[in-house]
């Protein structure tokens, strides 16, 4: 058989030469190879289901079509995904040439490869067509015996090549490991870089301790007064519950209405409502001095739990905290505000940088408000209420509770209850 006559030579060497191929059926020539019977290669048609000598990986008697090998070039530029949708639309739901092979199956339609192991033998070459089992002198087909059989495959089985890494591929997989994050889980977390060395927490309580151990000798302290053994602090004892000041503007988001279901409960309730349901009770006057109750849980190193309730004053003014005695600003600890400069002409300090540098400043204003210039220079934290969601109420206060421990801890650590 010629070369010329083989499908599988007459369709490489129309690549190699870059002469087009052109589709035929029954009724002549015809624009798509879906409909196509016939491939016209250099004026020769082959039907285009014809089965090459182009083995397929892995198998010694398995060989694709014409169409498949066809088409694995035509659709080279394509990405995978897009090469087997229009695999298919061309009339190959099964058989076509895989995404891994079609490289190779394309280099060896070019020339840029050969593929000596995968291509079966031309007829001329060998009387014996590709996949057919060797016959006896009779012309009765040998029986095939499974040890025959396995022996068949393991010498007609193609050699294994060396795998030679692309070079650009290379370049892009070192690209992408630059932008991966490694992935952890709760045990490689724990794995830390560093050697654990408390050795500076030792150090730094040396001094405290050595001061300890010589006032224990002498049975005097060096040790300067804490807030419980200072003698001015222990005349206060009885007067360390902290007070918050709230606006006494009408606007106000937080009223003496609604700010103990606010703090207490952590249910916002706009102050209409608040007034509305006090009056409905017979209150038609607020008080002027609340008291909020807190609980509190800890739980110590022996997963011991301790509930400790505290009682912090909420007042409107300034007339309010006259009942408290002369030390009360000692115990304001909270001022909220709405952003207006009046509130503060009866206070202390009437000066909103001077104030808020001594007790915390806190500005209620709803979650959608635009920022308030007003407040730019003032040691404020802004305290935003959504005026809708109610369920998000409680996580509001908690972070108004955790500033205002904060602050009490780092400014006036007396005030706190153990």
């Amino acid at each position: 058989m010629s070369s010329i006559s083989d499908p599988l030579l007459a369709l490489q060497q129309a690549v190699k030469s870059q002469r087009k191929v052109t589709y035929a059926n029954s009724s002549g020539p015809c624009s798509s190879l879906h409909d196509a019977t016939q491939l016209v290669i250099d004026g020769r048609s082959f039907p285009k289901s014809s089965r090459t000598r182009y083995r397929k990986a892995g198998t010694s008697s398995d060989f694709y079509s014409l169409d498949a090998v066809y088409v694995a070039w035509l659709l080279r530029q394509l990405n995978g995904a897009e090469y087997m949708k229009q695999a298919r639309e061309h009339g190959l739901a099964v058989g076509f040439v895989s995404v891994t092979e079609r490289k190779h199956v394309v280099d060896w339609l070019e020339g840029k490869a050969s593929d000596n192991d995968r291509i079966a033998p031309l007829a001329s070459d060998s009387t014996t067509p590709p996949g057919t089992p060797p016959r006896t002198t009779t012309g009765q087909a040998l029986p095939v015996t499974p040890r025959a059989r396995n022996a068949e495959a393991a010498t007609s089985s193609p050699a294994k090549r060396r795998y030679v890494a692309d070079s650009h591929d290379l370049e892009v997989v070192k690209k992408i490991k630059q932008n991966e994050s490694e992935l952890r889980d709760r045990t490689t977390v724990l794995r830390g870089t560093k050697a654990n060395n408390f050795s500076a927490v030792r150090l730094s309580y040396v001094e405290k301790l050595k001061k300890l151990k010589e006032a224990s000798r002498s049975g005097t302290s060096s040790i300067p007064a804490t807030p419980a053994s200072d003698p001015k602090l222990v005349r206060k004892a009885r007067h360390t519950q902290p007070i918050i000041i709230i606006s006494s503007s009408p606007s106000a988001l937080i009223t003496m209405h609604n700010v103990k279901r606010f703090l207490e409960d952590s249910v916002f309730e706009t102050s209409q409502d608040a007034r509305a349901r006090a009056t409905a009770e017979g209150n038609v006057k607020p008080e002027d001095v609340l008291a909020i109750y807190r609980k509190r849980t800890s739980i110590d190193t022996s997963g011991k739990e301790t509930v400790i309730k505290s009682t912090y004053w909420v007042i409107d003014g300034v007339d309010a905290l006259a009942k408290f005695g002369t030390d009360a600003w000692d115990r304001v600890v909270c001022v909220m505000t709405t952003g207006q400069a009046w509130q503060f002409r009866p206070y202390k300090w009437n000066e909103p940088r001077q104030l808020f540098h001594n007790v915390k400043g806190i500005y209620v204003s709803w979650s959608n408000d635009p920022p308030n210039a007003k407040i730019k220079d003032w040691n404020v934290t802004e305290l935003k209420i959504d005026p809708h969601r109610r369920h998000v109420d409680k996580s509001t206060v908690a972070h108004f509770w955790k500033m205002l421990d904060t602050w009490i801890q780092t400014n006036k650590p007396w005030l706190i209850k153990h």
